[in-house]
């Protein structure tokens, strides 16, 4: 079931400019909790809630599945606009054009309780990055995996048994940023796309989520946890809004009251000044 505000609580959409780190407020909602906001190529903020695809306008507008079973809040628009694919319920990530028309299935069936959780497209828009999620007994195993945007054979990334999520193309598609409990709590990695090459990013007491490289490269956007937060929870006090830069400084934009939703997916705008995010306060 999609998520739903509680009572006296709201969506707000805001955009932050990196420079300056002033917030603007774009759209709120005492009736839907709207959630992980994308850009379209002409600046349009694009959102999901109650299992369907919104661009935001002076109101929410609905976009057409095409046909796609409700969704969750994993979704990425290609770099040329044209297309969205999104994570749906049903564990299968579809393409479905911005314009209308049916929804394409993408992936393959990997057997029952395999999950796909998609997070990232690559610069050329012809590889799609996501998390697969399988049972292993009852051990819960998360990885990183690509596969084509058309159709076609799975990848394999990643191959451990720690906690991964938040697979993202780096601009130059060399590069996968994506966040693991390998070295205990959640941390911001990079692995070279052929799973070669971890790069370890952050290491601080806090639970770091969600890495997005700016369009630009010029830094990394990413949600970070209070310590000791398991998983990406939603309606949580002290959830942070961090830049890494590229001379390793952390700097912190915000703090709000959300979570899940807030910055699951690639959100900067298509020019790097800024990036989008949800709070969902009380």
């Amino acid at each position: 079931m999609p998520r739903t505000l509680r009572p006296g609580q709201r969506s707000e959409l805001y955009v932050v400019d990196v420079a300056t780190n002033t917030h603007r407020l774009v759209f709120t909602s005492d009736e839907v909790l709207f959630e992980a906001p994308n850009w379209l190529p002409d600046g349009t903020l694009v959102v999901n809630g109650n299992g369907l695809l919104f661009r935001v306008a002076d109101e929410l507008e609905e976009i057409e599945l095409g046909g796609v079973p409700p969704i969750n809040n994993d979704h990425v628009v290609s770099p040329d606009g044209r297309t969205v694919y999104v994570s749906a319920n049903d564990g299968h990530v579809y393409a479905v054009p911005i314009e209308g028309g049916p929804g394409r299935r993408v992936t393959n069936d990997r057997g029952e309780g395999f999950h796909h959780y998609l997070h990232g497209v690559s610069p050329d828009g012809t590889t799609l990055a996501y998390i697969g999620l399988e049972w292993v007994g009852e051990q819960r195993i998360t990885n990183v995996w690509t596969i084509p945007a058309a159709g076609g054979a799975d990848v394999q990334v990643t191959d451990d048994e720690f906690a991964d999520d938040g697979s993202e193309f780096s601009p130059d598609g060399r590069w996968i940023y994506f966040n693991s409990e390998r070295d205990g709590h959640a941390q911001l990695f990079r692995v070279l796309v052929e799973g070669s090459a971890i790069e370890k990013l952050t290491s601080d007491e806090r639970v770091n989520w969600f890495p997005h490289p700016a369009p630009d490269s010029s830094a990394v956007a990413y949600v970070s946890f209070p310590p000791g937060t398991e998983g990406h929870p939603a309606d949580i006090d002290d959830v942070r809004l961090h830049l890494l830069t590229n001379d390793g400084e952390i700097r912190e934009l915000t703090s709000l009251f959300g979570g899940q939703g807030t910055m699951n997916v690639p959100s900067w705008s298509p020019d790097s000044s800024s990036f989008a995010y949800v709070a969902y306060p009380l």
